[in-house]
């Protein structure tokens, strides 16, 4: 066993196994796709910079979330598109590994980036007058830190269990990147504890998370019901629509995924789920808080204006 673990120094992506003229053109589409993402949440951090207007928690934490959709698309997009065009080009021990890594880190540090706006939300909406002093810079600022703090140290723990485990039954991943349980799945060793925890891990940062989300909606509804005026209602849902969408998409596929029940919920069907998820949603979201929110698009329109006119 251990022979076999030291030729282990590179993963194959098995990726999606197509033809090569649909594999190029999903390339070309990918590709498109990957830019947008780019473009987009590099378009509403720039706009959250540049505008004074803007300088309120909620586009503080909409800053960090359009950041870690960046990275969350660079982590994961490129290696797909490599594949893409070459199919048995391999990605090595430690970059599979960084790459596992990475992905958790911000999975999780979206899961949580997504509760701190719900709050946000809540404290806007059902406690007005308070807050800004509730939602001071510094308790932004340590929210955010710890959002951060929390994705790091959690993909740690799961870093540590995987690093171990000998890898000698296969170098094939059946997955675009290297998923953790796609990983697990190579391993010639028990791996009852990796799984534990991922399945545990997944409810703490999904289930969890989900049902305060949830819990602050409820409240968030109890109050806008409250308002007398029509417009006043239109207002606050609109305010909160946005973020509603997204974390239905972020959590739908996530727990689909990962805390859904395991039997007739073949690895393929999880391995399409998670394309929607790690490329579709990075792209979605600018998309969503620009069209449905008036300073955000306010604001867009306002730098074009000057940029014509220089």
């Amino acid at each position: 066993m251990g022979n076999n673990m030291t030729l282990i120094t590179e993963f194959v992506l098995l990726g999606f196994p197509l033809n090569p003229r649909l594999q190029m053109l999903l390339f070309t589409l990918f590709s498109l796709f990957y830019a947008f993402t780019l473009l987009g949440n590099g378009t509403i951090v720039g706009l959250i910079c540049l505008e004074s207007r803007l300088h309120t928690p909620m586009y503080f934490f909409l800053s960090h979330l359009a950041v870690v959709d960046i990275a969350y698309a660079c982590n994961t997009v490129p290696q797909m598109l490599v594949n893409l065009l070459d199919p048995a080009k391999p990605i090595s021990f430690a970059g599979c590994m960084t790459q596992t890594f990475l992905f958790l880190t911000f999975a999780i540090t979206e899961c949580l980036l997504l509760v701190m706006m719900s709050y946000d939300r809540y404290v806007a909406i059902c406690h007005p007058l308070r807050y800004t002093a509730i939602m001071s810079w510094k308790v932004c600022s340590t929210m955010a830190v710890t959002s951060w703090i929390i994705g790091i140290l959690l993909s740690l723990v799961h870093l540590v269990l995987l690093l171990p485990l000998p890898f000698c039954v296969s170098q094939k991943v059946n997955h675009f990147f290297c998923e953790i349980t796609a990983i697990l799945k190579l391993a010639c060793a028990d791996t009852y504890l990796n799984e534990t925890m991922v399945l545990a891990g997944a409810v703490s940062v999904l289930v969890g998370p989900f049902s305060s989300i949830v819990v602050s909606y409820a409240c968030i509804v109890s109050a806008i019901l409250k308002i007398q005026s029509g417009e006043g209602q239109r207002k606050a849902f609109s305010t909160c629509s946005s973020h509603l969408c997204v974390v239905g998409l972020f959590y739908g596929t996530a727990i689909v995924m990962y805390v859904g029940p395991r039997q007739g919920n073949p690895m393929e069907q999880k391995k399409y789920l998670l394309l929607f998820h790690s490329l579709f949603n990075p792209m979605l979201n600018p998309l969503i808080y620009s069209l449905r929110n008036s300073d955000v698009k306010n604001t867009l329109k306002r730098v074009l204006r000057m940029q014509r006119v220089l």
